[in-house]
């Protein structure tokens, strides 16, 4: 069996993910260094996230806030006085010894993430959302040459969000970490660059007879980076054990590396259990104190939620789901859409042309929403400008462009261009007449019924009149000279 759709004739995955995003904060979790990626190695340390002796950590406010805004956005049970632990393992880049986390008071306690799946809406149950420290980062030289350690990330803010085992397949899994990421993105507390491990994925897979209630022996894959990376790793392991129980083989509890060049899982260590972590409250920390005023300040400075301004965007402004969905995937982009329908563009307008010609001048200049230098207002202007007839669609999406690499709006390139609509039908009749006059072998086969040449007449048309003609004059013109005998 090696294909995934014959495994799910027989047999039901079971996945849990574990989630780690990197708070966006100044500084770490428990000392001043600036929380940063990208500088020189170990540049950004000092005797606490070093772990040297003497050193206390102290909790960093942004953090916790931070933590508490994804808590309540996604229903979460806050728990109003928690712990940090020592998570005691050993890695050659954690330099404590220890990891602070948090075990059996998590910040955090159940909610839910709202993901569409198919043409349903399913709600994927958290079991916590944690704080902790993230460890260093181990840098294996290509020549196989030892290994150099960056101390850097030790000590960065991070929240582990733990879902339920609820997650049925490998593609409903990566519509949870897209929800997930574009959650984080509209609460402005992660960056979720993957590539910069902003976000980092791990998993818990089972499977199971179909039918069957009574959980099968899980394992834990790591190290993968990518949403394409968690569906391929997830349906790799999923086959994998399907076939050790079709041969009659027990699944052994272990964690897994993904190897994303080779596209195969590798076998790290045998899966520790929370005792073999030693837990225990951490003494240099005091417990974690959130107050009810605090709390309601960060509930009332929350946004709409991905999954509510989808709802919204279709009930409001009469959209199709499908158009919905593209102008929420960021919150910048639904902000633009917005700002641009209440400076007076008409929304499916908006719609079409931020769908089109927006997000395609975006793409090819390497630019982000946020960095679009025209102006929501300034759009609303030129899409008016098509909407009353004073420049055609495609002289429109000319002046945006312009509109792109200049500081001029629509109206003062209208005016400087000279680029306003012909709409005058006695000033287009010359232009349709000198077109048809010059091509009367087109003119012929049209009339033997090529009705096709109608385009090729039209665009004759808008080059003899340079782009500025009406289109709805021209199309009237045309219609009546070329069927006239």
């Amino acid at each position: 069996m090696s294909d995934l759709s014959a495994v799910l004739e027989h047999w039901e995955p079971v996945i849990g993910l574990e989630v780690h995003a990197q708070l966006s904060t100044r500084t770490k979790m428990f000392c001043g260094c600036r929380n940063s990626y990208g500088a020189p190695p170990n540049s950004y340390t000092c005797p606490t996230c070093l772990g040297l002796p003497g050193a206390l950590p102290v909790a960093n406010e942004q953090a916790v806030n931070f933590a508490l805004r994804l808590g309540l956005a996604l229903g979460c049970e806050i728990t109003q006085l928690s712990r940090f632990a020592r998570k005691n393992y050993f890695y050659p880049d954690l330099t404590k010894g220890y990891q602070i986390s948090q075990y059996d008071e998590p910040l955090c306690v159940g909610g839910q993430v709202t993901i569409r799946w198919g043409n349903e809406v399913k709600d994927i149950a958290l079991t916590r959302i944690h704080m902790e420290e993230d460890a260093g980062k181990s840098i294996h030289a290509e020549n196989g040459d030892g290994t150099k350690v960056d101390f850097n990330r030790c000590g960065v803010p991070l929240v582990e969000i733990v879902s339920e085992p609820v997650i049925q397949s490998p593609e409903e899994a990566k519509a949870y970490l897209v929800r997930l990421k574009q959650i984080l993105e509209y609460l402005n507390i992660c960056d979720c660059n993957m590539e910069e491990g902003n976000l980092r994925c791990d998993a818990n897979i089972s499977v199971r007879p179909l039918g069957e209630s009574k959980f099968g022996v899980k394992t834990e894959m790591k190290n993968m980076n990518s949403f394409r990376g968690v569906e391929r790793g997830l349906t790799s392991e999923i086959v994998r054990q399907a076939q050790v129980l079709d041969e009659g083989g027990e699944v052994e509890q272990v964690t897994l590396l993904w190897n994303e060049a080779e596209q195969k899982a590798e076998v790290m260590r045998s899966k520790e259990e929370a005792h073999d972590y030693r837990y225990f409250p951490d003494p240099d920390l005091v417990p974690l104190s959130v107050s009810d005023d605090n709390l309601h300040s960060i509930r009332s400075s929350l946004v709409e939620m991905p999954y509510e301004r989808e709802e919204r965007f279709v009930n409001q402004y009469g959209l199709r789901l499908e158009d919905s969905l593209v102008l929420t995937s960021e919150k910048s982009l639904a902000d633009y859409f917005e700002e641009t329908v209440s400076a007076g563009a008409e929304p499916a307008e908006a719609t079409k042309w931020i769908m089109g010609e927006v997000l395609s001048i975006i793409k090819d200049g390497g630019m982000s929403v946020s960095s679009f230098p025209v102006t929501p207002d300034q759009f609303a202007g030129l899409l008016n400008s098509v909407k009353n007839g004073t420049v055609n669609v495609a002289t429109g999406k000319d002046i945006l462009r312009r509109m792109v690499k200049s500081d001029l709006t629509a109206a003062e390139i209208i005016k400087k261009e000279g680029l306003a609509q012909v709409s005058d039908e006695s000033a287009l009749s010359e232009a349709v007449a000198q077109v048809v006059a010059n091509n009367p072998d087109e003119l012929g086969r049209y009339r033997e019924g090529k009705k096709a040449l109608f385009g090729f007449f039209m665009g004759e048309v808008m080059k003899v009149t340079g782009g500025k003609s009406d289109p709805n004059v021209v199309k009237k013109l045309l219609t009546s000279s070329l069927e006239s005998d």
